[in-house]
């Protein structure tokens, strides 16, 4: 399989609620009028604490600075695993469990921190910029990677990249964070850019207006513990380009006209399984595959989404009671 190093270099940052009307007006023009913006990587993802925006450094100086928005100092790059050299936009998604021995565990073992983003069609891994040279070095033993150059693959040169430098493997187990599994199910959506008209303004509704169970939503989810868990809105969409044309939408709502739509399978809906108790931060490593490895090894699908101060997995709703036995003994493993 090939690495590509995308060519965007990319920002995180949190954008607090109170402060959402002054971005509205820029976040809406890179997600519904891309042709009005020189943004061409861009995910929005509402949790109940915030809204984290990640997108490329030309979307980043759309943004006007303030109060209300914080940002990760890093610089991030975005790497993508195609199967066979295929365009991503042409391919299934590999999943974030298929990649969880290949990529994130030895990722995680020399210290690097990564942020999963899932689309509809393929996925994407995000690496500071500083630790390129250790990425390369990590995984250049099971994949051709490759730089994109004005769009164009160019073999990356490992040598000149690293000057031999590599960070130490991790001398002890990363810290196992609680889980919370909400009760509501989630649908995995796609939808063609020239489509966007036709749901704008359910999209805007959902995103910035539909908060009616808001006030559940903040007091938190159960932990895996036996007890019922709450609700929790997490839509979350974003588009990538040239390589991915299409917005994912991790929602359920019936509102969204289906004639528009592509899904993964008829009729399919997702559970969520949430990351972290506290927030993580962006320093430590092996958050990503303390829930991968553990899917992987037990042949679960997952998309994954990271934000701001939490990480968030989606599973098929048949396997959710898997889900919990998997995950549960790992936690009780590493006690």
């Amino acid at each position: 399989m090939d690495l590509r190093i995308l060519e965007h270099r990319v920002r995180v940052l949190s954008i607090a609620r109170g402060g959402l009307w002054l971005y509205m007006h820029p976040l809406l023009k890179m997600l519904l009028l891309p042709q009005r913006s020189r943004c061409k990587f861009f995910s929005l993802t509402e949790t109940p604490e915030d809204y984290t925006v990640i997108l490329d450094e030309e979307g980043f100086k759309e943004l006007p600075p303030s109060e209300f928005l914080q940002v990760v100092d890093s610089t991030w790059l975005v790497l993508n695993v195609l199967s066979n050299g295929s365009s991503s936009a042409n391919i299934q998604p590999i999943g974030v469990t298929k990649i969880a021995k290949s990529v994130i565990a030895p990722l995680a073992e020399h210290n690097v921190s990564v942020l999963m983003l899932s689309t509809y069609q393929t996925d994407f891994i995000l690496v500071r910029e500083k630790d390129l040279p250790v990425v390369i070095h990590t995984l250049e033993g099971e994949f051709d990677i490759y730089k994109e150059v004005n769009g164009e693959p160019v073999p990356a040169n490992c040598d000149e990249a690293s000057n031999g430098f590599l960070k130490p493997k991790q001398a002890v187990n990363a810290t196992v964070h609680p889980v919370q599994s909400p009760q509501n199910r989630f649908c995995i959506l796609s939808v063609a850019p020239d489509s966007l008209p036709a749901i704008a303004t359910i999209l805007i509704d959902v995103l910035f207006y539909s908060h009616s169970s808001q006030s559940e939503c903040s007091r938190g989810c159960a932990a895996w513990s036996g007890k019922e868990s709450r609700l929790l809105r997490c839509p979350s969409l974003g588009r990538c380009q040239p390589a991915v044309s299409h917005l994912k939408i991790f929602h359920f709502s019936p509102r969204f006209p289906s004639d528009l739509l592509l899904t993964s399978s008829s009729g399919e809906l997702w559970r969520m399984v949430r990351i972290g108790g506290q927030p993580l931060g962006f320093d430590e490593c092996g958050i990503v595959a303390q829930i991968a490895e553990p899917l992987a090894d037990a042949d679960i699908s997952a998309y994954y989404i990271s934000t701001f101060n939490f990480d968030h997995a989606l599973v098929p709703e048949e396997g959710i009671d898997h889900v919990t036995e998997v995950l549960q003994k790992r936690q009780e493993s590493q006690r």
